[in-house]
Protein backbone atom coordinates (compact mmCIF):
# COMPACT_ATOMS: atom_id res chain seq x y z
CA UNK A 1 0.00 0.00 0.00
CA UNK A 2 1.74 3.16 -1.14
CA UNK A 3 -0.92 5.85 -0.92
CA UNK A 4 -0.16 8.98 1.05
CA UNK A 5 -3.09 8.26 3.38
CA UNK A 6 -1.42 4.99 4.45
CA UNK A 7 1.67 6.85 5.64
CA UNK A 8 1.93 7.98 9.25
CA UNK A 9 1.29 11.65 10.01
CA UNK A 10 4.98 12.42 10.66
CA UNK A 11 5.78 11.41 7.08
CA UNK A 12 2.99 13.45 5.48
CA UNK A 13 2.86 16.64 7.56
CA UNK A 14 5.36 19.33 8.38
CA UNK A 15 5.94 20.06 12.05
CA UNK A 16 3.85 23.22 11.69
CA UNK A 17 0.92 21.26 10.21
CA UNK A 18 0.69 18.82 13.12
CA UNK A 19 -2.12 18.94 15.65
CA UNK A 20 -1.17 19.52 19.30
CA UNK A 21 -1.64 15.81 20.07
CA UNK A 22 0.46 14.75 17.07
CA UNK A 23 3.16 17.24 18.11
CA UNK A 24 3.24 15.93 21.68
CA UNK A 25 3.36 12.31 20.49
CA UNK A 26 6.69 13.04 18.80
CA UNK A 27 8.39 13.22 22.20
CA UNK A 28 10.16 9.89 22.58
CA UNK A 29 10.58 10.16 26.35
CA UNK A 30 14.39 10.09 26.32
CA UNK A 31 14.74 12.86 28.91
CA UNK A 32 17.68 14.52 27.15
CA UNK A 33 15.75 17.79 26.97
CA UNK A 34 15.52 17.80 30.75
CA UNK A 35 19.23 17.75 31.57
CA UNK A 36 21.07 20.90 32.55
CA UNK A 37 23.29 22.26 29.79
CA UNK A 38 25.81 25.04 29.63
CA UNK A 39 27.01 26.99 26.63
CA UNK A 40 30.62 28.07 26.43
CA UNK A 41 30.37 31.81 25.75
CA UNK A 42 33.62 31.85 23.79
CA UNK A 43 33.13 28.82 21.56
CA UNK A 44 29.37 28.31 21.59
CA UNK A 45 29.99 24.68 22.53
CA UNK A 46 27.06 23.06 24.32
CA UNK A 47 27.98 21.10 27.44
CA UNK A 48 25.27 18.69 28.61
CA UNK A 49 25.48 17.33 32.14
CA UNK A 50 24.14 14.32 34.00
CA UNK A 51 22.09 16.70 36.15
CA UNK A 52 18.36 16.89 35.55
CA UNK A 53 15.73 19.54 36.18
CA UNK A 54 14.01 19.36 39.54
CA UNK A 55 10.73 18.40 37.84
CA UNK A 56 12.19 15.41 35.98
CA UNK A 57 11.24 11.91 37.13
CA UNK A 58 14.35 9.85 36.38
CA UNK A 59 12.48 6.52 36.52
CA UNK A 60 9.56 7.48 34.30
CA UNK A 61 11.67 9.82 32.12
CA UNK A 62 8.93 12.44 32.20
CA UNK A 63 8.23 15.84 33.69
CA UNK A 64 6.29 15.61 36.94
CA UNK A 65 4.37 18.83 36.16
CA UNK A 66 4.52 19.17 32.38
CA UNK A 67 1.38 21.31 32.00
CA UNK A 68 2.59 23.92 34.52
CA UNK A 69 6.36 23.44 34.28
CA UNK A 70 7.10 27.02 33.27
CA UNK A 71 5.50 28.36 36.46
CA UNK A 72 8.05 26.38 38.49
CA UNK A 73 10.93 26.47 35.98
CA UNK A 74 10.63 29.76 34.06
CA UNK A 75 13.59 28.99 31.78
CA UNK A 76 12.12 25.67 30.64
CA UNK A 77 12.03 25.93 26.86
CA UNK A 78 8.78 25.06 25.14
CA UNK A 79 9.55 23.39 21.82
CA UNK A 80 7.66 24.76 18.84
CA UNK A 81 8.02 24.38 15.07
CA UNK A 82 9.29 27.95 15.08
CA UNK A 83 12.13 27.55 17.55
CA UNK A 84 13.65 24.16 16.75
CA UNK A 85 16.22 25.57 14.36
CA UNK A 86 17.60 27.90 17.05
CA UNK A 87 17.88 25.20 19.72
CA UNK A 88 21.35 23.90 18.98
CA UNK A 89 21.34 21.92 22.24
CA UNK A 90 18.58 19.60 21.05
CA UNK A 91 19.77 16.00 20.92
CA UNK A 92 20.63 14.69 17.45
CA UNK A 93 18.36 11.73 18.16
CA UNK A 94 15.34 13.94 19.01
CA UNK A 95 12.30 13.33 16.80
CA UNK A 96 11.56 17.05 16.50
CA UNK A 97 15.09 17.74 15.33
CA UNK A 98 15.21 14.69 13.05
CA UNK A 99 11.99 15.66 11.27
CA UNK A 100 13.00 19.32 11.06
CA UNK A 101 16.24 18.21 9.38
CA UNK A 102 14.36 15.93 6.95
CA UNK A 103 15.48 12.70 8.62
CA UNK A 104 13.09 9.86 9.49
CA UNK A 105 12.19 8.81 13.00
CA UNK A 106 14.58 6.24 14.43
CA UNK A 107 13.60 2.56 14.66
CA UNK A 108 13.42 2.81 18.46
CA UNK A 109 11.02 5.76 18.50
CA UNK A 110 7.75 4.69 20.18
CA UNK A 111 5.68 5.80 17.17
CA UNK A 112 7.74 3.46 14.97
CA UNK A 113 8.30 0.58 17.41
CA UNK A 114 4.87 0.72 19.02
CA UNK A 115 6.53 0.41 22.44
CA UNK A 116 7.29 3.29 24.87
CA UNK A 117 10.13 1.20 26.37
CA UNK A 118 12.17 0.92 23.16
CA UNK A 119 13.80 4.32 23.71
CA UNK A 120 15.16 2.94 26.98
CA UNK A 121 16.18 -0.52 25.80
CA UNK A 122 17.96 1.03 22.80
CA UNK A 123 20.13 3.06 25.19
CA UNK A 124 18.84 6.43 24.02
CA UNK A 125 17.23 7.68 27.22
CA UNK A 126 18.81 9.06 30.37
CA UNK A 127 16.65 6.88 32.60
CA UNK A 128 18.32 6.45 36.01
CA UNK A 129 21.57 8.06 34.78
CA UNK A 130 21.15 11.55 36.22
CA UNK A 131 21.19 13.40 39.52
CA UNK A 132 18.67 16.08 40.48
CA UNK A 133 19.74 19.71 40.39
CA UNK A 134 18.43 20.14 43.94
CA UNK A 135 21.25 17.89 45.17
CA UNK A 136 23.83 20.50 44.12
CA UNK A 137 25.07 23.34 46.31
CA UNK A 138 25.50 25.72 43.36
CA UNK A 139 24.05 25.47 39.83
CA UNK A 140 27.58 25.57 38.35
CA UNK A 141 28.36 22.35 40.26
CA UNK A 142 26.52 20.58 37.44
CA UNK A 143 29.71 21.01 35.39
CA UNK A 144 31.25 18.30 37.59
CA UNK A 145 28.82 15.92 35.85
CA UNK A 146 29.65 16.75 32.23
CA UNK A 147 28.23 14.30 29.69
CA UNK A 148 29.63 15.40 26.31
CA UNK A 149 28.75 12.00 24.83
CA UNK A 150 25.10 13.01 25.11
CA UNK A 151 25.60 15.48 22.27
CA UNK A 152 26.30 12.57 19.89
CA UNK A 153 23.62 10.71 17.98
CA UNK A 154 22.15 8.04 20.24
CA UNK A 155 20.47 4.77 19.35
CA UNK A 156 22.29 4.31 16.08
CA UNK A 157 22.84 0.58 16.48
CA UNK A 158 20.32 -1.47 14.54
CA UNK A 159 17.56 -3.56 16.09
CA UNK A 160 19.57 -6.75 16.09
CA UNK A 161 22.39 -5.29 18.22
Amino acid sequence: MSSASAKPFWETKTLAEMSPSEWESLCDGCGLCCVIRFEDEDTGRIIPTRVHCKLFDTDACTCTDYADRQAEVPDCVQLTPGNIQQLKWMPLSCAYRRLHEGRPLAWWHPLVSGDRETVHTAGVSVRRQTVCETALKEPEDALEFEAPEWMAERGTQDRSS
